[in-house]
């Protein structure tokens, strides 16, 4: 496997993992209870990501996805960091879903490049599936920050739009 692959590998395994400790540590922080609800399902979809990706990963950082995600939090990551500062000042919903909002596009970007250069056809597939999973995230906390801010709903949209 060439060292473009393995690269991008590693790097999604890392996304993927710092996704589910974002996710877990905001269901951990918000108060209410569906939007925490959307993280722990979003963190458990995160785990599925990673554990994709590490099936195809070559390079011999990572032992298995119990071991990955027993790793220690890695406080210099950039989203990580921007992470805890929201968590020390108080995290809302609404900034959690902001933070995530922002890092689930950043990914679709990332993954979306992948896609189009990658070649060989079992990593390719792959990152697809993680990219249209990752679209089907940014909708869900889309929705949920909607409900957050008391905006109005999808459904409501439709109808007001048909009126």
């Amino acid at each position: 496997m060439e060292n473009f692959i393995v690269e991008a590998l590693r790097e999604a395994i890392l996304t993927e993992k710092s996704s589910f400790e974002f996710y877990r540590c905001a269901a951990e922080t918000v108060a209410d209870e569906r939007t925490r609800q959307v993280f722990e399902l979003l963190a458990m979809e995160e785990i599925e990501h990673a554990n994709a990706f590490l099936r195809l990963y070559s390079g011999k950082e990572f032992d298995d996805l119990p071991g990955l995600m027993k790793k220690p939090y890695d406080r210099d990551d950039p989203v990580n960091r921007e992470l805890l500062e929201a968590v020390d000042a108080d995290m809302t919903e609404e900034n959690a879903l902001k933070i995530s909002l922002r890092e689930e596009q950043s990914c679709i970007d990332r993954y979306t490049a992948l896609v189009a250069t990658i070649r060989d056809p079992k990593v390719s597939e792959v990152f697809a599936k993680a990219l249209s999973e990752t679209r089907k995230h940014y909708e869900v906390i889309q929705e949920e920050y909607m409900r957050v801010m008391t905006m109005v709903d999808r459904s409501d949209q439709d109808i007001y739009v048909r009126e």
